[in-house]
């Protein structure tokens, strides 16, 4: 079974300064109706701040982005780390049935999508990450395009024991083959 995790695609994270906002939101929900339609499972991971602070639980920051389409099945994680596996209950979501891959989106590129990323290769799944399915913004040292470039290249070589592997495909990639990435 296919799980996709949408990494904190939040109001209050989701800025019209993120990197081609529009199109990622839009492939994040045309990834997130193929997972369901081929009987996987969805899962929001949402952070979680301090009191006062942006994302505090139950404020407008802290819930989805307006453009996500949930559906009634779909699971919600609540974290606060950059790690999606850390102190919550993901893996424990993930044990309850056989994952065949772990397919990643969301944001930031460099801060939560990165650091869930590789907690999950360390967790031992494989990790398919929708190139075009992930954003940041610009950061004073960096523009969001090169952050991003920055990080595919990073994943591509990761340095992992034998049996685990990152994999990065677009969304019409992923809509285009099967569960085991054989072509349709």
């Amino acid at each position: 079974m296919d799980v996709l995790l949408i990494i904190d695609v939040q109001q209050g994270v989701m800025k019209a300064t993120h990197y081609q906002q529009t199109q990622v939101l839009a492939n994040i929900n045309r990834a997130a109706a193929h997972v369901r339609q081929q009987q996987g499972r969805v899962i929001y991971i949402q952070h979680d701040d301090q009191l006062g602070e942006e994302l505090e639980p139950g404020s407008s920051g802290w819930q989805l982005h307006s453009v996500l389409q949930p559906a009634k099945g779909d699971s919600r994680v609540r974290k606060t780390a950059c790690d999606s596996f850390l102190d919550t209950e993901l893996a424990f979501l993930l044990a309850e049935q056989p994952v065949d891959r772990l397919i990643l989106c969301g944001s930031n590129t460099d801060f939560c999508v990165d650091t869930t990323l590789r907690s999950a290769t360390a967790h031992g799944f494989e990790v398919l990450l929708l190139s075009d399915g992930h954003t940041t913004a610009e950061r004073p040292h960096l523009s969001a395009a090169q952050i991003i470039e920055h990080h595919h290249w990073m994943w591509r070589h990761l340095s992992l024991p034998e049996g685990r592997s990152v994999t990065l495909l677009t969304t019409d990639e992923l809509l285009a083959v099967t569960p085991d990435l054989q072509p349709c």
